[in-house]
């Protein structure tokens, strides 16, 4: 969504324009076609994603990455004045949130489960 966002924003922008806002290497690199990376221009890589294989330590990963990307969000809002960009950056930011609370119960079963008591009975 913030690439098609950004993509929107720049799709009738000239190069003059690209090259006084500072996107002049971006322009080179990718046109005005949608590509993935940070505000400091590193391209988004499958690097990123964490895994361990333990359930209790992926959720918090997972959690962490959540609260990560609300903070990218506000800080995003913070510099943001235009309506139509700031709602889906809000409804992003809250969809974090959301996702950051599912984490959390989700975390909470698994741990319950981790501490019960298990028996198997073999015939």
């Amino acid at each position: 969504m913030i690439g098609t966002i950004c993509h929107q924003l720049i799709r009738n922008a000239t190069p003059q324009q690209m090259r006084e806002a500072g996107m002049d290497a971006d322009y080179v690199n990718h046109g005005l076609g949608i590509h993935p990376s940070g505000a400091g221009g590193g391209a988004w890589t499958g690097a990123y994603i964490q895994s361990k294989g333990d359930p209790i330590t992926d959720l918090y990963e997972n959690m962490a990455a959540e609260q990560k990307a609300r903070s990218t969000y506000e800080y995003l809002l913070n510099l943001i004045d235009d309506p139509d960009v700031a709602d889906p950056i809000k409804f992003l930011r809250e969809r974090e949130v959301v996702h950051f609370q599912r984490f959390g119960e989700s975390l909470r079963y698994v741990q319950d489960y981790m501490d019960s008591k298990r028996m198997f009975y073999g015939k």
